[in-house]
This record gives structure tokens, C-alpha cells and sequence, in this order.
């Protein structure tokens, strides 16, 4: 049997179901960085305006006086294999061999943002981990 055509079929397969979407809030990669944060989100901004800059947030609770706060929570882990293989035959005689390996990053960003009753920013901070 043919694996790559099992294999063209699935990842066709997973495509499409991905391409099914509903309402669902998404956070944009090119949005959510820690220097965007630092250079556009101010103490005092309207939280509609923070939705046009970083887009929804993943996780909304409220503090103990009942005012809201946002998470924003991103994980991204980037996976880059490397493979080299050589063949070598001596009239009838062949040895096939392969190497591979792959090297991983992880990736973490979390940002929290405080509103006050009139739903301003009040406070935000952030944390982002690479490992």
C-alpha cells in the first residue's frame, strides 16, 4: 500500500474539518507579543481598544470587587527535523542508512490585565518563557 497517499488523505481529512468554524474568539499569533504589549496597551485604555490590538482574550474573571480581568495565554512550540541518509553499493552489495534528529523550542506568553469599574485598564503585567 501506498502510505503516501493515506497520508495525503488524512492531513486533506484534517484540513477540512479545521475548516469548520462557528463564533469562536481566536487569538492572532502576529498580535500577541510581549513588545506589542509594552508599546500599545496603556493604564487607563477603554478594553474595547485592547480588543482591536491583542483580540479576544482567552480566560475572563473577576477579582474580588467584581471587576473583570483578562488572560491572554499563548504556547507555541516550533519542532524543526533534520535527516540525511546515504547509500553506497558494491556490485551486489547495498547498505541504506539514515539519520535524523530533531531539536524542539517551547514557547510561552501570558498576559494579565486588570480593569477598573469603568472598564479601563488599571493594571497589566506579563510573562514569557522560551525553553
Amino acid at each position: 500500500m501506498n502510505y503516501r497517499w493515506v497520508l495525503c488523505g488524512l492531513c486533506f481529512s484534517i484540513g477540512l474539518a479545521g475548516c469548520g468554524g462557528g463564533g469562536r474568539a481566536e487569538i492572532k499569533d502576529e498580535r500577541l507579543t510581549v513588545g506589542r504589549v509594552q508599546s500599545e496597551i496603556k493604564v487607563g485604555m477603554p478594553s474595547a481598544q485592547v480588543v482591536e490590538i491583542l483580540g479576544s482574550p482567552n480566560i475572563v474573571t473577576t477579582d474580588e470587587k467584581r471587576r473583570e480581568v483578562w488572560m491572554y495565554d499563548k504556547v507555541s512550540t516550533d519542532r524543526v527535523n533534520t535527516s540525511s541518509s546515504s547509500f553506497g553499493t558494491l556490485i551486489i552489495l547495498g547498505k541504506n542508512s539514515q539519520d535524523t534528529s530533531s531539536s524542539q523550542r517551547q514557547r510561552t506568553l501570558t498576559i494579565i490585565i486588570k480593569y477598573d469599574e469603568d472598564k479601563k485598564v488599571r493594571d497589566l503585567a506579563y510573562n514569557y518563557t522560551q525553553f
